[in-house]
């Protein structure tokens, strides 16, 4: 199968790519950098560098599209509204064409925000038109599109550094640099974190098997902690401390994988081991 990852040299992105090319797929990747690296390169998979409006430049001739590429943290996004709109929102719609035009099936990657107000953020706004786009282009035209929501994913591979990074990357930067680690508000707001492996074995049922979804996959532990606690686990394994900083704007109290669809319909068996990743760090 001939498969096209776009942000194919971020985190999750490579993880997707290796496991596509040990299964023999044709591959390619196409990613503009600003948050992907060349040092994520894998051999055997093609990678295009190019913006995710251009992907019309390319080759229209793949079976499935893996649509990866976005700006993909609430923060950055309150600084550049614009370029969050152009890439998440305007960069779905330009990937949805591209698959019209050849009857490529589609998985696009939403977010957990969907279930909370989407215009809390730019970020959480824009990730929602872009399951909009989604659906219309399946109802309007019949395509075979497919949208996932992740929830907080960590993992080997994770980005450390720089403004891209969630708060498991940013904490092992901080040990790193022997910082104190930071703490949002109170600390009390709860995550469910998934990780990466579990993320791609969601990702290859979704795209391998012909199982539709009337709204969309939800990738998650269906388990949460609150950021204390695992503020607390940091602490067993570095004796590091931390330090409150003021709340943030889009700072949701609460994020839980919302339905069981993925386990009954896929089979897809998330393991719940973020304690044992922190502490095996």
């Amino acid at each position: 199968m001939k498969i096209l990852v776009t942000g194919g040299a971020g985190f999750i992105g490579t993880a997707l790519i290796k496991k596509l090319l040990s299964e023999g797929h044709d591959v390619q990747s196409l990613d503009n950098y600003e948050v992907g690296s060349i040092s994520n390169h894998q051999d055997d998979c093609f990678y295009m560098a190019k913006d995710i409006e251009d992907i019309g430049e390319m080759a229209n001739d793949f079976d499935l599209i893996y649509h990866l590429a976005a700006l993909s943290r609430i923060q950055p996004s309150f600084n550049n509204p614009e370029e969050t709109f152009r890439v998440n929102t305007i960069g779905t719609q330009k990937v949805c064409e591209f698959a019209r035009l050849s009857g490529a099936k589609v998985i696009y990657a939403g977010s957990s925000s969907r279930w909370h107000n989407p215009y809390q953020s730019p970020y959480a706004a824009c990730k929602h038109m872009g399951e909009e786009a989604c659906k219309m282009y399946k109802k309007t035209y019949g395509m075979d599109i497919e949208i996932v929501r992740f929830y907080n994913v960590y993992g080997p591979g994770e980005i450390v550094d720089g403004d891209w990074a969630a708060v498991i990357g940013k904490w092992r930067r901080q040990v790193r640099d022997g910082e104190p680690i930071t703490i949002v508000g109170d600390g009390e707001q709860r995550r469910d974190f998934t990780y990466i492996d579990d993320i791609i074995e969601g990702l290859w049922k979704i795209g391998m098997k012909d199982v539709k979804h009337k709204d969309a996959w939800e990738l998650g532990t269906g388990n949460n902690y609150s950021i204390n606690q695992i503020y607390n686990w940091f602490k067993e394994k570095f004796n590091i401390e931390s330090v409150n900083i003021p709340e943030q704007s889009g700072n949701y109290k609460e994020t839980i994988r919302k339905n069981d669809d993925s386990l009954k319909k896929l089979n897809w068996k998330p393991k719940d081991q973020l304690k044992n990743y922190i502490l095996s760090l």
